[in-house]
C-alpha cells in the first residue's frame, strides 16, 4: 500500500537538500563576513578559514545540487569533525552538549551525498548520471 506522501518523494528531497544548503551557507556567510550578526565570542582562526569556506560554497552547492554528492559529503564531514572538536569533548549526548544542530547536519549531509542532486538540481540538468 502507497502512502499518501509517496508521490512527492522527489519534491519533498528536493526541498529538504535546498532549504539545507540555504541554512548552511548562512553559517559560513557569518564566519566570513560576520554577516549575519557576527559570530559569538572568540572563534580559532583556523575554524573561520576552514569551516567557513566549506559552509559558505558547500551550502550554495548543495542548495543549488551542483557537485552535490562531493559537497554533502565534505559539508558531513566538516559537522562530524566540528561535533566531536567543540561538542563531543564536554559530555557525550548531543543534547547535553549542545551539539544537535552539528549532529543534524552531519547526517543530513551524508544522506544528501548518498542520493545525489536529484530534480531542481544543476547535476540533473546537465545529465549527471550519478545525481
Amino acid at each position: 500500500m502507497n502512502h499518501f506522501m509517496s508521490k512527492f518523494n522527489s519534491p519533498c528531497y528536493a526541498l529538504m537538500r535546498i532549504v539545507a544548503g540555504f541554512l548552511f551557507l548562512w553559517h559560513g556567510s557569518q564566519k566570513l563576513f560576520g554577516f549575519p550578526s557576527g559570530m559569538p565570542g572568540e572563534v580559532p582562526s583556523f575554524i573561520i578559514y576552514v569551516a567557513g569556506p566549506i559552509e559558505l560554497i558547500g551550502g550554495i552547492l548543495i542548495m543549488i545540487g551542483l557537485f552535490t554528492r562531493w559537497s554533502a559529503f565534505l559539508a558531513s564531514g566538516l559537522m562530524a569533525a566540528a561535533y566531536w572538536m567543540a561538542h563531543g569533548t564536554t559530555a557525550l549526548l548531543p543534547i547535553q552538549n549542545q551539539g544537535e544542530l552539528a549532529a543534524l547536519y552531519c547526517f543530513v549531509f551524508l544522506f544528501i551525498s548518498s542520493q545525489g542532486g536529484g530534480i531542481w538540481s544543476f547535476d540533473a540538468h546537465r545529465g549527471d548520471k550519478n545525481s
